[in-house]
């Protein structure tokens, strides 16, 4: 039997020429498309909530493999080692102290133009497929994905997670992956992608 592989990545619907004349419209000036991208850190408190479902008490059915049972703790955690080091020099080329920036996480976060992190999930084969298998069966799935973190920090040594999560409680395990985008520094300027 055939085992499918799906990598499912977003791209930010909210950004689109479209999405962009219908928040015109609208009193936040904002769209709530679906959109893999974490824009800020309420999107990241929600993504926290659902990916550690906070809210039963089920939590023998997920298995956290790379970081913490708090997201929002990991990315920032990751932002600080990421970007301090480039936050302190660009504040140490300005002049004018509004122009420095005080907490990098807390000014992407604030950014509409920017992302704040982004969400891939990973899962190998369908509901067909899980179906009849026992829980047992698909926690042999652990070290498959554990596999497949080291695997893409090896092939995509730029690509850095923040925090690697195990769902067993729907149909098919999968694992959520939270990471942060990052460009090289500009000479004048910090960015995410």
């Amino acid at each position: 039997m055939e085992l499918s592989y799906s990598l499912h990545l977003g791209n930010d619907k909210n950004k689109s020429i479209k999405a962009r004349k219908e928040a015109k419209n609208t009193p936040s000036g904002t769209t709530s498309k679906n959109n893999n991208a974490i824009q800020n850190v309420k999107q990241l408190g929600k993504v926290n909530h659902h990916n550690l479902r906070q809210y039963d008490n089920n939590q023998e059915l997920i298995k956290t493999i790379k970081g913490s049972n708090d997201i929002v703790k990991d990315v920032k955690d990751l932002y600080l080692e990421l970007f301090d080091e480039a936050r302190l020099e660009y504040n140490n080329k300005q002049i004018r102290d509004d122009r420095k920036i005080d907490n990098y996480f807390n000014k992407i976060s604030n950014d509409t133009k920017h992302d704040l992190a982004c969400e891939i999930v990973i899962e190998l084969g369908n509901m067909e497929y899980w179906d009849e298998k026992s829980l047992e069966y698909k926690y042999q799935m652990i070290q498959v994905f554990e596999q497949q973190l080291e695997d893409i920090q090896e092939i995509v040594p730029d690509f850095y997670i923040a925090n690697a999560t195990i769902h067993f409680d729907e149909h098919s395990p999968h694992l959520h992956i939270g990471h942060v985008p990052k460009e090289r520094m500009g000479t004048s300027f910090i960015s995410t992608a």
